[in-house]
């Protein structure tokens, strides 16, 4: 495991009027910086192209934010808050949304005292007409509960029901309620796989434009999916970092992406902190692999740091897809904690936002650049970029 680390290392001052509340009206009029050779240089994201190395893969999480909080309201008068992190007893994100007439999922109950035992209910109109959503509370471990969810029409499924109760979940530090804008601008343009509770907000920059010009200066473009759970959110809470847990999160990765990453070890450019956790989780997937270990319950937070050190990033991945065999795609989980000390095997460059201060994320960023991000930050502070999710840009290479 990685030796101790100072989280108060890892902070700096966020006025709040840095913190971007709305995204800006293009989604690549964002600023851009750019952090290569020690050098820092300020563009405009719709530029992106033009920084990424020759003939660059670029690798993208293709999650779509679930519309995860539900509201009822008891006859008392009192509003509970369902908040839907993911489903329960380790079901399928997929196989929990296709279910009709009852899914039960992990969640977050806001106002938790007011719900005692009774069921929660709500009339919800759906494309199949009206219906009864039912939520009823099956226990409760610390901050998260249980609970199952029911509906009269067994013709409708979770995923529609979700889609017609629900809203959609920004995170928290936006300090303001979910706005008609959110529903398109806090998802990526090329998300299609259901099951976040957060965007992959490195990927709110592109347009399909932008993605045009990728494709047609010649890089490769390949998706991945990891569903980014409330967990990317909190921050570090104990002095020594090393003692945070960190959140799981599923990954689903094709075989044929797996093959494109192998194929161009070397020049790897990962859009967002959760497209890196999963190459990366990939790689030490194989290195399990390749070590005789069972990969069944996935990769965990330290595993990373206790494997073989010296395997060869191709062979990790071809034990990988030699495993997956005739699959199509392997379907995992990854609780890996990226910290200083961490190299990375596949990933060559990060596109990422600006981040919170004491948080995982920015433990990750130091990954890549070392003590360098108190620089980075500095000049984005000083030159007027906005932060945080719904915030500017950064294109980071690893120093040398």
């Amino acid at each position: 495991m990685t030796k101790n680390i100072d989280i108060s290392l890892f902070d700096y001052p966020l006025p709040d009027n840095r913190i971007a509340r709305h995204p800006l009206p293009e989604r690549d009029a964002s600023k851009l910086l750019v952090y290569k050779n020690g050098q820092i240089t300020d563009d405009t994201f719709r530029n992106i192209a033009d920084y990424l190395p020759k003939g660059a893969t670029l690798v993208r999480n293709d999650t779509k934010v679930i519309r995860a909080r539900l509201h009822f309201s008891k006859q008392t008068g009192a509003n509970i808050e369902i908040f839907c992190l993911e489903p329960a007893d380790g079901v399928d994100v997929q196989q929990s949304f296709a279910g009709t007439h009852e899914a039960t999922w992990t969640c977050i109950v806001g106002n938790s005292k007011r719900w005692k035992e009774a069921p929660l209910t709500k009339e919800i109109s759906t494309p199949h007409g009206l219906l009864t959503l039912s939520a009823t509370r099956l226990s409760v471990d610390g901050t998260t509960s249980v609970v199952r969810f029911s509906w009269t029409n067994a013709e409708v499924s979770f995923a529609e029901v979700i889609e017609s109760a629900g809203t959609m979940p920004i995170p928290p530090y936006l300090c303001r309620d979910t706005e008609e804008e959110d529903y398109t601008r806090y998802q990526t343009v090329y998300g299609v796989n259901k099951g976040s509770v957060a965007a992959p907000t490195a990927g709110l920059h592109f347009t399909p434009e932008v993605l045009s010009k990728v494709a047609a200066t010649g890089h490769k473009i390949v998706s991945v999916t990891l569903h980014v759970g409330a967990g990317t959110f909190k921050p570090v809470q104990v002095n020594d970092a090393t003692q945070h847990v960190m959140h799981t999160e599923h990954i689903v990765v094709r075989r044929e992406a797996i093959q494109d990453i192998c194929n161009n070890i070397g020049n790897i450019v990962a859009v967002g902190t959760t497209s890196v956790r999963t190459i990366e989780s990939l790689y030490w997937l194989g290195v399990k692999l390749l070590s005789q270990k069972d990969i069944t319950n996935g990769l965990e937070q330290w595993e990373a740091y206790t494997l073989p050190q010296d395997v060869a990033p191709e062979h990790a991945l071809n034990a990988l897809i030699e495993h997956i065999g005739a699959d199509d795609y392997i379907s995992s989980q990854t609780q890996i904690m990226i910290t200083p000390s961490y190299r990375p095997r596949l990933t060559s460059a990060l596109i990422t936002n600006f981040h919170q201060p004491h948080s995982t994320l920015l433990l990750l960023i130091s990954a890549f650049v070392g003590n360098e991000w108190h620089k980075i930050y500095d000049h984005a502070l000083a030159n007027n970029y906005r932060f945080l999710s719904y915030g500017d840009s950064s294109i980071l290479f690893p120093n040398k």
